[in-house]
């Protein structure tokens, strides 16, 4: 019986990895997040936040982008701050992916997965998503780090992606499929700041952790 035929999807090669992986941070401003209502707009902060201080942290090339930055305002200063000197390609395309600045440098970093998070998700990250899927590029879009109108909005978005193929995912997940192994020491520290700074209830759930094995340390001195 022969094999059944490789899919992007499934398999070891189908999880991310620093080498691999090429994200872009679309319209992440002022604008978008005033009408944002699929999600608790500082929780989207957060996430997004956090995951571009994990792509920092694992060097993931990271392309910020925004739209019509003089009426939509400037990308949000937290993340901003994540890539200070970085200066985002700023489009009147509503498609990110027609813009030939920012698909050059995707193209420019050689990888072919393409992880995308935006604002709004019906129109700003749906859009590059099917287009980019339909060139060839594995995407993976950042649901928890985007976010629409209306939780329908946001809902029917990632269903139409993945019915072109594009695989939704988490910003946690993200940056422990970039981890993959604690052997891996020299991300650990990183990895363990963000969480403990973005991670909700994870967070809390770490620092506990830190106190017990701190306090066994201590009574293994006595």
């Amino acid at each position: 019986m022969s094999s059944p035929p490789a899919s992007p999807h499934r398999g070891l090669d189908a999880l991310l990895t620093p080498q691999n992986t090429v994200l872009v941070l679309i319209d992440h401003q002022p604008f978008q997040f005033a009408n944002l209502h699929s999600h608790e707009p500082t929780m989207v902060l957060n996430n997004v936040i956090g995951l571009a201080k994990g792509a920092k942290a694992f060097n993931v090339p990271t392309i910020l982008t925004t739209v019509l930055e003089e009426r939509g305002g400037y990308l949000v200063k937290g993340l901003q701050d994540v890539f200070p000197e970085q200066k985002p390609i700023d489009r009147t395309f509503i498609n990110t992916w027609e813009d030939s600045r920012v698909v050059d440098a995707v193209k420019k970093t050689g990888r072919k997965k393409l992880l995308l998070a935006a604002l709004w998700t019906e129109i700003c990250l749906a859009m590059p998503a099917i287009q980019a899927a339909g060139e060839g590029f594995e995407v993976y879009v950042v649901t928890d780090a985007s976010g629409g109108v209306s939780a329908e909005a946001h809902d029917m978005a990632v269903r139409r992606m993945q019915m072109a193929g594009v695989t939704p995912i988490t910003w946690m997940a993200v940056i422990s499929e970039w981890q993959r192994d604690w052997a891996r020491e020299a991300s650990v520290a990183a990895l363990a700041s963000i969480i403990g700074d973005h991670g909700g209830g994870s967070s809390v759930a770490y620092a506990w952790e830190m106190q017990l094995l701190a306090a066994g340390r201590a009574n293994q001195g006595r």
